[in-house]
């Protein structure tokens, strides 16, 4: 009788652990929750574009339905116009992107350790920070013709500047008490910077890169508008001029898509890197 109570009471564990395993956790809920979000948006989209065309409270030509928008994206990957306008663009913001943060993190060190530097740059920045990155396209492509040098280098310059804030400031704010205790074990001023300067102010860089990714892509759509022969700016610019609805329709959910998941990218290298970082107010709420 023990022998087979025990063995209902293990058959019965084990069922109860096997049933919990399959309980979500918060975080996939909120992944649930983000993925319904954007169902919800393109079924009211399409409803209300077809509602729009039985209808006709204006011109159905100025909303296409989702399912246009899906057939007239598949036409573009088929024929390849697509998929090279994708290409052309990554490549180019990738480019300045990459350029724009390396020289960002390496003039933010160099600036948060020559106080005589920071005092002549300091202000320069100050100058031309607030003006909008798009102000200086005229003057790149006047400089650097309508090349792919002067996208790209338009693109570092939207970069640039969020990261080297970002950097400076997460080198300044270092606990001093740590710079003290390396000193103390002997560290030189090099392995001062490497092992915990820059160490302590990379999570305010990838702050800093998260929000230049942003001003990358607006500046890479920008670029493409104004001089550029193919890209996802080119295709929005060129069915304005047609009328095109459809292409300019999907080129914005494409670049849309495209920076999602460039900055689920960057988000997931963050969490990797940093696993002491705390979510703020949400991980001190009770589950």
């Amino acid at each position: 009788m023990n022998m087979t109570k025990e063995i209902k009471e293990t058959k019965k564990t084990a069922f109860s652990k096997k049933k919990t395993s399959f309980k979500l956790d918060e975080k996939t809920f909120q992944r649930l929750r983000q993925f319904a979000a954007l169902l919800v948006f393109f079924l009211i989209w399409q409803l209300f574009s077809d509602w729009n065309q039985s209808k006709e409270l204006f011109n159905p030509r100025f909303l296409p339905s989702v399912t246009q928008v899906l057939g007239t994206t598949v036409d573009g990957i088929r024929s390849g116009v697509l998929t090279s306008a994708i290409l052309a663009s990554l490549g180019r913001v990738f480019a300045g992107f990459l350029l724009g943060t390396l020289v960002g993190v390496v003039l933010g060190v160099i600036m948060s350790s020559v106080k005589l530097i920071n005092d002549i740059i300091s202000p320069i920045l100050n100058l031309l920070g607030p003006i909008p990155v798009y102000a200086f396209l005229p003057i790149f492509m006047i400089w650097f013709g309508i090349s792919e040098q002067s996208k790209v280098l338009l693109i570092a310059y939207a970069t640039f500047l969020p990261v080297l804030t970002y950097t400076v400031d997460g080198i300044k704010n270092v606990n001093p008490v740590w710079i003290r205790s390396v000193r103390s074990l002997g560290a030189t001023n090099f392995q001062v910077y490497k092992e915990v300067l820059i160490k302590a102010a990379l999570p305010n860089v990838f702050v800093g890169m998260k929000i230049s990714l942003a001003l990358a892509f607006g500046a890479l759509i920008v670029a493409e508008m104004m001089g550029a022969s193919n890209g996802l700016g080119f295709i929005i610019v060129n069915a304005r001029n047609w009328f095109n609805l459809d292409d300019m329709f999907m080129a914005c959910i494409i670049i849309g898509l495209l920076y999602s998941f460039f900055t689920w990218v960057l988000t997931t290298i963050e969490r990797l890197l940093f696993k002491w970082k705390r979510d703020g107010v949400h991980s001190a709420i009770e589950k």
